[in-house]
């Protein structure tokens, strides 16, 4: 039973010229590098809920591990049971979906925490209404980790001290783990050196000698690991054990004009990550209708743990570090940038 909706139907805006040339910028979500899908892809709803009613809705995506769920919901009908056809743009990073959401061009979209905290800092309309995926507290299956070659003498995180590290992009989730990490084992994290490198490129580096090290998520930490890659420390980890390393978010102005649309979307979001997180093989097979990964590697990859709540505290641990380092404009805390009746 989908929640009752308004009437009319959003209008859909397609991406502006400003927005779409971001695409070019460095990606601000972790794991915006990865393997790129179809430049619009659309979930249709042939029934709508009870009252007849079916609203579409743009949401902006990228081609990553941690959108599985939204798909598998398209594909499942979750989301046409609760009322609401998806248009999913699909850019390169949250350095584009970001504005598109806060200028009202799209209703919902998808990035790491930190890019929203650097948002909601520095004053943009952000609220954080799901989450993606989640760290899975466990060395054997978590996906994120800082990698070196396999007989490197790096033992834990204080060792890169003087050394460099390939990162994603630059002051964001990525490296402000590595430093949180770095810090966590007595070392100083301003003497590391980072540098800026899309994932595809960081094992070839590793191996050149180009970088000391790389921070990797999948598809490519299984792809490192199976170049015997080792890893020092797992990023996720070292922040939170459970921590929410992506999230759904809208603006505050759309939940205060459309509640129920933005309850509409949490409830699906919630009953998609519980459908993915208990069909792991029906997961890896959705990766290949939106990103580029190949079956043999989707087959082998590790998942990311999929909630159906916010973690509260893992937000609260990232404003920490965030803070630590230099990242937020101002005080900010969790009740800022998470919608007040989210999951």
């Amino acid at each position: 039973m989908g929640l009752p909706l308004r009437s009319e139907r959003r209008s859909t805006v397609l991406w502006t010229s400003a927005a779409a040339a971001v695409l070019a910028l460095s990606l601000t979500a972790c794991g915006g590098g990865s393997p790129s899908g179809d430049a619009t892809a659309t979930g249709t709803a042939d029934d709508a809920d009870a009252s007849g009613e079916v609203q579409k809705v743009t949401v902006g995506v990228m081609p990553l591990v941690d959108l599985a769920p939204l798909h598998l919901g398209v594909d499942q009908g979750i989301f046409e049971k609760h009322g609401l056809e998806l248009e999913l743009q699909t850019a390169q990073g949250g350095a584009a979906i970001i504005p598109a959401v806060t200028s009202g061009q799209a209703d919902f979209g998808f990035s790491n925490p930190t890019s929203l905290l650097i948002a909601a800092s520095k004053g943009l309309d952000i609220k954080v209404i799901a989450p993606g995926g989640s760290s899975t507290g466990d060395e054997a299956t978590d996906y994120g980790a800082t990698v070196v070659l396999p007989d490197s003498d790096f033992e834990s995180a204080a060792d890169l001290e003087g050394h460099t590290v390939a990162v994603n992009t630059l002051n964001n989730i990525s490296d402000s783990t590595v430093k949180e990490a770095v810090r966590q084992s007595g070392g100083d994290p301003s003497a590391v050196e980072f540098v800026e490198m899309p994932f595809p490129n960081m094992v070839a580096a590793v191996e050149q000698g180009t970088v000391d090290a790389a921070f990797l998520v999948e598809p490519f930490l299984t792809m490192g690991l199976a170049e015997a890659m080792k890893p020092v420390f797992w990023n996720w980890m070292e922040v939170s054990p459970d921590l929410m390393a992506s999230a759904y978010f809208t603006t505050g102005a759309l939940a205060e004009e459309d509640p129920e649309l933005v309850a509409a979307f949490q409830a699906a979001m919630a009953e998609s990550a519980d459908y993915a997180e208990s069909h792991p093989e029906e997961t890896r097979s959705i990766l290949d209708t939106y990103t580029s990964i190949p079956p043999e590697t989707a087959a082998e990859l590790r998942l990311p743990r999929w909630v159906d709540e916010i973690n509260a505290d893992s937000l609260e641990r990232l404003i920490e570090i965030s803070t630590e380092d230099g990242l937020l404009d101002g005080e900010l805390s969790v009740e800022d940038v998470v919608l007040s009746d989210a999951p």
